[in-house]
């Protein structure tokens, strides 16, 4: 009898001490542990933006830009925090960010260039705005993207690109195999970026207004052979 009470004893002091420790070691199994980090850049009002000088604007702008998380950063986030940082600097982008505007000419070349395929911007939805036209000129070996009487809504990292759907509105359209021409010179103005001469021009349908972090398409056009 006095043995059983020893055991009965022992599983008691065995339960209390394992309870603890099975529900330290198996608790993260349900227990959510949310993050929801602000956006670091506090948005000044638009009225007091519209106040500063010009100088200021490109500080306040250069500030936001260094605040941004690369593509990188990004592509680790939750789908629900990537969606609200997403939203916070698009917001943001609105207030801060200023037109940047181009004025290329043509690249000299020895012959005459060529168009190749051309299409009018359009934007991607109410917010993404896009217009004026993207074509492709050849020259030999060599190829270039030209914009004219472009303008497109401004955000962070936009790109141009060159994707082989005709009309790209998500970044599930671009896939993976996009051609990247750089970062957009400016957002209003004429402006050419150089293709690459290994690009077969026939299997590229758009040019593109992408920004990369975010995988967010601004505006497309939609190219017709010539």
């Amino acid at each position: 009898m006095q043995k059983r009470n020893w055991l009965i004893l022992g599983a008691i002091v065995a339960f209390i001490i394992l309870l603890p420790l099975g529900w330290y070691f198996t608790s993260p199994l349900f227990i959510n542990d949310t993050v929801d980090e602000a956006f670091p850049f506090e948005v000044p009002a638009s009225a007091d933006v519209a106040a500063m000088s010009q100088d200021e604007r490109m500080a306040l702008e250069a500030e936001f830009i260094a605040t941004m998380p690369d593509a990188t950063a990004v592509a680790q986030m939750p789908e629900s925090q990537r969606m609200a940082v997403e939203k916070q600097v698009q917001d943001a982008a609105a207030v801060v960010m200023m037109d940047h505007e181009m004025d290329d000419t043509m690249p000299m070349a020895e012959a005459e260039w060529l168009l190749f395929a051309s299409g009018s911007f359009t934007g991607a939805d109410s917010f993404h705005q896009g217009s004026g036209t993207a074509s492709i000129f050849q020259q030999g070996a060599e190829s270039v993207v030209r914009l004219e009487d472009f303008d497109v809504t401004n955000g962070p990292d936009l790109h141009v690109i060159l994707t082989k759907h005709p009309n790209p509105t998500a970044s599930a359209d671009i896939g993976e195999d996009y051609v990247d021409l750089g970062s957009l010179k400016g957002n209003i103005g004429n402006q050419n970026y150089e293709i690459p001469t290994d690009i077969d021009l026939s299997e590229y349908q758009s040019v593109v207004i992408y920004c990369v972090p975010f995988h967010v398409v601004f505006a497309t056009a939609t190219l017709t052979t010539s």
